[in-house]
């Protein structure tokens, strides 16, 4: 077995048995996550938690996505599955976050219990003798105090870094290339991850809110998601901060829409996911022209894209073939993914990778891992990123800016106690 694979199951559960059942009582899922290994994903009060660890892989390197399909499809074979309910997310269910390149750790569990909710369904699934009931509600603590310090590279390196990358596109090397910057808080207190996924998920109900080990955050950008034979990706690229003013915002989402600097980064992350969805889908529907996506801090430019699947393409085949797209990389991807490690100064772990679920069934939900931090218990700190799409008439201090509006959502939650 290769070193940059390693799976673990529990020695007392090598044949793992999944109980589904329905839950004849509507409830919240996020108040009911207990302390100890909490999963999410979880937008609009619909999704899944989950807790407890049946079963963990680590993986990093070439293949990484067929290597977890092939580690799934193991842990499959030896299943025994009870399943009444038959809907995406009942059954087997993994949660994962990816690492955004290949040198970095990814991680994906299998957890002992999992809670889902669908279009007024709700319902339980169990592995082994994982108790079926459930943790009751508590109130997680906040943190007393929080201090902020920079990331790996100061405000101005970072502009300069903007600035560099201008001037290499400019010069024809590449299209567009996403930059991001981390920045660090110091918490004092308790540091509960479950009290910072409440915040985000009151303030972005529509936005994905998720957690998976210790990556947390709030996406707006649904990777893909597949459900049966029908496959649906959320491009955002383009942003612009919200004033607070009714009117003023309108004014800015018109000029977001007019703008050629912005329509231009869109076109290049929207041409991504189009080539790479056509690959696993036949009527593949691109709307000609974006929306205006409106969230609580920001605005963005989104395009839904929707095709029907002409295989059988499990959902971590199609996110193999998206991943890394152009709003979280660049464009030419290759030339891109080589200029940001020299640019960016920092290692991005998984921040920017996709994260989210997948089934026995081989459907599932992604979104890439945006406006996130991740917990680090031991040191009490709490690392925070954002990234910017650069492009031929990027302007440094503006996209700092911007970045700045991007580190708002975990900065917010954070300070919300």
């Amino acid at each position: 077995m290769s070193v940059n694979e390693q799976p673990s199951v529990l020695p007392d559960q090598e044949h793992l048995t999944f109980r589904t059942r329905a839950l004849e009582h509507d409830l919240e899922l996020l108040p009911h996550l207990p302390s100890e290994s909490p999963l999410a994903w979880v937008r609009g009060g619909e999704g899944l938690i989950g807790w407890g660890v049946a079963a963990r892989l680590q993986v990093r390197g070439d293949e990484t996505f067929s290597r977890t399909q092939r580690w799934w499809n193991q842990l499959l074979a030896n299943a025994h599955i009870e399943d009444t309910v038959s809907l995406p997310g009942t059954g087997p269910v993994a949660f994962a976050s990816f690492a955004f390149d290949r040198d970095n750790l990814s991680e994906v569990v299998v957890p002992n219990v999992v809670v889902g909710k669908r279009g007024g369904q709700t319902w339980m699934t169990t592995i082994g003798s994982a108790s079926s009931v459930l943790p009751p509600v508590s109130v997680p603590a906040s943190p007393t105090t929080v201090r902020w310090a920079e990331g790996s590279i100061p405000p101005w390196e970072w502009e300069q870094s903007v600035a560099t990358a201008v001037e290499r596109i400019t010069a024809g090397e590449l299209d567009k290339v996403v930059l991001a910057r981390d920045l660090i808080a110091h918490v004092d207190g308790a540091l509960d991850v479950r009290f910072l996924i409440n915040q985000l998920a009151r303030a972005y109900p529509t936005c994905w809110t998720f957690v998976v080990e210790d990556l947390f955050g709030a996406t707006p950008e649904l990777l893909v998601r597949r459900t049966g034979g029908l496959v649906m990706s959320r491009v955002l690229a383009g942003t612009v901060r919200r004033q607070g003013d009714k009117s003023t915002d309108a004014d800015l989402a018109l000029d977001l829409m007019k703008s050629d600097k912005d329509l231009a980064e869109h076109e290049y992350a929207v041409h991504s996911v189009a080539k790479a969805l056509a690959t696993h889908c036949t009527d593949l529907e691109v709307p000609e022209q974006p929306r205006v996506l409106e969230l609580a801090n920001v605005q963005h430019l989104a395009t839904d894209i929707t095709g029907q699947l002409a295989s059988e393409a499990p959902i971590l085949s199609i996110v193999a073939s998206l991943h890394p797209t152009a709003a979280v990389c660049g464009t030419p991807t290759e030339r891109a993914k080589a200029m940001i490690p020299e640019l960016e100064g920092m290692n991005r772990g998984r921040y920017a990778g996709p994260v989210g679920w997948f089934d026995h069934h081989g459907d599932g939900e992604f979104g890439i891992a945006l406006r996130c931090a991740k917990i680090d218990q031991e040191s009490r700190t709490v690392r925070s990123f954002a990234g910017c799409g650069i492009v031929a008439g990027s302007i440094p201090e503006l996209e700092f800016a911007e970045s700045a509006a991007k580190l708002a959502p975990v900065r917010d939650a954070l300070e919300s106690s």
